[in-house]
């Protein structure tokens, strides 16, 4: 244990460079995906004449959300990386969970507020 009681915390150099590699190839990867992803349902969206407006705005959405949430998991991954002892990476680690439980939730709430207004324009009576 250290003065203050604790003890020191610390990752090695070698491994942290690795991990810290290991993140940012996560990180491009996960770009590529996306990207990937996005042209794909872009594509698919352009030639279906029967997707709807709402649709379109629910897999906008879910593709957003999804990239937040990733990003937030990888800047995670990577203070951790940084975490100068055990304290720390607890209180990085309760910050984290209770940020996402937050987003989370005003994540639902929007999304069902979307698909709430798809299902009532479905609905309605063409003329």
């Amino acid at each position: 244990m250290n003065e203050n009681g604790r003890d020191h915390f610390e990752i090695p150099k070698n491994m942290r460079s690795m991990a810290e590699a290991s993140v940012e190839q996560a990180r491009q990867a996960f770009e590529r995906f996306i990207s990937g992803a996005q042209a794909a349902s872009e594509s698919l969206s352009a030639r279906t004449a029967t997707v709807g407006a709402g649709a379109k705005d629910v897999n906008t959405m879910a593709f957003t959300f999804a990239e937040k949430n990733v990003q937030a998991s990888l800047d995670h991954a990577e203070a951790l990386l940084h975490a100068k002892d055990i304290s720390e990476v607890m209180r990085l680690q309760r910050e984290y969970l209770q940020a996402q439980m937050r987003v989370l939730t005003e994540q639902a709430s929007e999304m069902g507020q979307i698909m709430g207004r798809t299902a009532m324009d479905a609905t309605k009576p063409r003329m």
